[in-house]
């Protein structure tokens, strides 16, 4: 049996991709005004987009427990996995990837932990990267370094209505969420090495979603790419998006997977996200 690959529910990726690559996806849980649910299990986006609309609101997140990443693990290898190489998103917005590392020093060095340094398809085309070299037969070695080498080609820029969300949940600082409430801006985000940080700044959410492509397509270069779209209860941001980055793009796009963000990234980013990846091919 070829290495097995983990992932967590924060790459968002299309159930048919978690099928047929035989991905494993471990869950994290969104809080709700005090209620429990594992996200793409009990709770869904819109569960937690009603949840921030409301006026007095309390959404949390917080991430699998080592013992569940331990269990996953002893069970894959126990059926014959060769390996374990376990893809997460970014140590910088949440402890998940903590959490499998311990898991791992408990279970042995037959499991490899990756940070993608990244969510939502920043994480799924590594977590994708992986599995393909898995499947074609690389040991844990190389699966990890196929991961690894798919996080320095994938490029996440997202745009949010309002810092707020992002405050709240301690994944910026203050002095960015005022100053973006005190001018009336809508901000544009990217991730360097792992964090939320401003790229830009813009007035309107049309301008917004201009501006994604244009950073898409500066971030894509002269290479082939593959694209990931997420929106967060604004599904025409995302059609918007892919038909203008289509456009700019041309016979240079491969693979487009289009979704709705997870409850996760809605407790943080709020409603109105829309978020494009950019994965470049080797």
């Amino acid at each position: 049996m070829p290495v097995a690959v983990v992932t967590d529910s924060t790459a968002y990726l299309p159930p048919e991709l978690v099928r047929a690559h035989r991905l494993t996806v471990v869950p994290l849980t969104v809080v709700l005004n005090g209620a429990e649910g594992l996200e793409g299990v009990e709770t869904s986006p819109a569960d937690a987009t009603r949840a921030l609309s409301a006026r007095r609101v309390s959404v949390s997140t917080s991430r699998p427990a080592p013992e569940q990443f331990a269990q996953v693990y002893r069970t894959l290898l126990a059926e014959g996995a060769d390996g374990v190489v376990s893809v997460h998103l970014s140590a910088e917005l949440s402890g998940t990837v903590e959490a499998a590392r311990l898991a791992a020093a408990e279970v042995g060095d037959r499991v490899a932990v990756v940070d993608s340094r990244s969510t939502g398809m920043g994480l799924g085309f590594p977590v994708l990267a992986a599995a393909t070299a898995a499947a074609g037969g690389a040991d844990l070695t190389g699966v990890r370094a196929a991961a690894l080498d798919a996080v320095g080609r994938t490029t996440i820029f997202f745009y949010v209505d309002t810092l707020e969300f992002l405050r709240r949940g301690g994944r910026i600082n203050a002095a960015e969420a005022l100053l973006g409430t005190a001018l009336s801006v809508k901000p544009i985000m990217h991730m360097p090495d792992g964090a939320i940080v401003v790229k830009d700044k813009v007035r309107t959410a049309s301008r917004g979603v201009a501006r994604l492509v244009d950073l898409a397509v500066e971030a894509a270069g002269d290479a082939e790419v593959d694209l990931g779209v997420h929106h967060l209860a604004a599904p025409q941001r995302a059609d918007q998006l892919l038909v203008a980055l289509t456009e700019r793009l041309g016979d240079r796009l491969h693979d487009t997977y289009v979704s709705e963000a997870g409850a996760v990234v809605a407790a943080h980013a709020g409603p109105g996200l829309a978020c494009v990846v950019v994965h470049r091919r080797p």
